[in-house]
């Protein structure tokens, strides 16, 4: 890697979510790289550990595989009532059981965020964070969760709603980040960017 040059800068996800969270900051990602891994919890598996297990098999995967100066971001978000792991709705009936489980009550969401670099960047720093995050839905009458069905913002999101879709109006409160909530802490990437040791004048966030 020439002196002046920086290491890329890859998301290890497809998720128009997260791509816009960057965006909306100023990161421009110079790939975007979905790693497709089974997700599947292990048995009695937590919703903290899950996520962060998640975030670092996706950064994994890429960081030996890409195979130049790369910082590999891996991610994932977990929704949580209790200790229960809430799937990725993929169906009406998945959506329909988590949000009848969410109505009325406080869950937790967990998303995990990883920065690995690739082997031919042995400069950069390894970090990670798991950021936890509170959201109150008010209660849900079965008119309601219908009309939320019916809208589609559930689909291949976990827990079956998306913050920034129209469930945001039954959503009595967010503790935490809602941009965590939503897919990528964005407090948090920043801070992790900006600690990586690029060349002089270089950088991916101002």
């Amino acid at each position: 890697m020439a002196a002046s040059s920086r290491p890329a800068l890859v998301l290890a996800s497809a998720s128009p979510r997260r791509i816009a969270l960057l965006r909306q900051i100023g990161v421009e990602p110079d790939a975007i790289c979905p790693a497709n891994l089974d997700e599947t919890p292990h048995k009695g598996e937590l919703p903290r550990p899950y996520a962060l297990r998640l975030a670092r098999a996706k950064a994994a995967h890429h960081a030996h595989q890409y195979g130049k100066p790369a910082l590999i971001i891996g991610a994932d978000t977990v929704v949580a009532a209790g200790r229960r792991i809430l799937p990725k709705a993929e169906d009406e009936d998945t959506a329909r059981r988590c949000l009848t489980l969410l109505s009325g009550r406080r869950h937790k969401v967990f998303t995990a965020i990883v920065c690995q670099p690739t082997p031919e960047w042995p400069e950069g720093h390894y970090c990670e964070r798991v950021v936890e995050s509170s959201v109150t839905f008010n209660r849900l009458t079965s008119q309601q969760i219908e009309a939320l069905i019916h809208r589609g913002d559930w689909q291949g999101k976990a827990g079956g709603y998306a913050l920034q879709g129209q469930a945001a109006a039954f959503i009595r409160q967010v503790g935490g980040s809602p941009s965590g909530v939503i897919g990528l802490p964005l407090f948090e990437i920043v801070q992790l960017l900006r600690g990586q040791p690029l060349p002089a004048g270089q950088k991916w966030v101002d």
